[in-house]
């Protein structure tokens, strides 16, 4: 019966994966390249039918799945694709790179807030949302520094709307830039909130843009267990306490082992990209589909702008990063 519940949403969801599906298509035959791919297209087009007409409320479960569970699996199994000799590559510079990205961030987005006029708890959310994973960050924070529920929903709502904004960005600014695929992949893993949307905003610029972006993100969601940590101790909160690493993380990281020690068969990695491409235009298929964008006016012009100067400096740090050790 609980399966049977999720089967409108999912089926939506799945139309709207076929669709962009088909839009990617019909630009290769009419423009000899792809502008926009599926991945990009599923998000566009389910945040237009969610803003054109009322998601009904039976489908409501089955987009959820999409976007949170089938988006996870995706991005588990696109470890089986992921060689970890690339990150111990990418040297001790990059990830000290990334850690004082995420703490210049993190105060610089505090700062903006309490400039704004914002709550010390909302200018924290707002903060280490941008700076380290988007939604899941700013949940794992808000139990650390005693938020309350208004913080959460206004911080994560407005985050909600950024994150679908920075996966569009990326390509284009990665383009305007002219970077080549290692160091777009760089780029958006450094800037893009939510590791699943990685795939969707490195994709436009290839597999080794993906593969570059998924690690460089990894070790950005690595840092939220020892940043809530602080938190909770800095500012007098619940002691930091559940799981900081994601089940779908340690899926990817056990994969990713596994293949780099060659105990997955070529044909199956293959299988495994194939099935994390599919899975994924279906999740961001139901994340479109999740994004009302009224939540922009909803969470209010300080909030905005907070959270929008704050990513502001995400990228011009990020750019930065990029140019000194792409």
């Amino acid at each position: 019966m609980q399966t049977r519940s999720l089967l409108p949403g999912l089926i939506l969801a799945a139309a709207i994966a076929l669709a962009a599906f088909a839009l990617e298509q019909v630009q290769h035959w009419l423009l000899g390249k792809v502008w926009l791919d599926a991945l990009v297209l599923a998000i566009l087009l389910g945040a237009c039918a969610r803003s054109l007409r009322p998601v009904p409320q039976a489908c409501t479960r089955g987009i959820a799945f999409a976007a949170k569970p089938v988006m996870e699996w995706a991005v588990a199994l696109m470890g089986a694709t992921v060689g970890l000799g690339a990150l111990a590559g990418m040297g001790a510079g990059l990830v000290g790179a990334i850690v004082a990205l995420i703490a210049l961030t993190i105060a610089v987005g505090y700062a903006l807030g309490r400039w704004l006029g914002l709550s010390g708890r909302m200018a924290m959310l707002v903060a280490c949302g941008n700076a380290i994973c988007g939604n899941s960050a700013i949940a794992a924070v808000a139990p650390a520094i005693d938020a309350d529920g208004d913080d959460v929903a206004a911080s994560i709502g407005f985050t909600a709307v950024l994150g679908i904004a920075v996966v569009l960005i990326v390509p284009v600014l990665a383009g305007a830039l002219h970077l080549d695929a290692v160091r777009g992949g760089m780029l958006a893993g450094l800037t893009v909130y939510a590791v699943p949307q990685v795939l969707a905003a490195a994709h436009p610029l290839g597999p080794v843009a993906v593969q570059v972006g998924a690690l460089v993100k990894l070790v950005r969601v690595l840092m939220l267990g020892p940043v809530v940590t602080v938190l909770s101790l800095t500012h007098g909160g619940g002691a930091a306490k559940g799981r900081f690493f994601p089940l779908f993380i340690l899926g990817f990281l056990a994969l990713a082992v596994a293949h780099t020690a060659g105990l997955i068969p070529p044909a199956l990695s293959d299988a495994a990209h194939r099935a994390s491409l599919l899975l994924t235009v279906l999740a961001m298929a139901g994340l479109g589909l999740s994004v009302d964008l009224a939540l922009v006016a909803r969470a209010g012009l300080r909030v905005s702008a907070s959270a929008v100067l704050c990513l502001m400096v995400l990228f011009a740090v990020a750019v930065l990063i990029v140019r000194m050790l792409g």
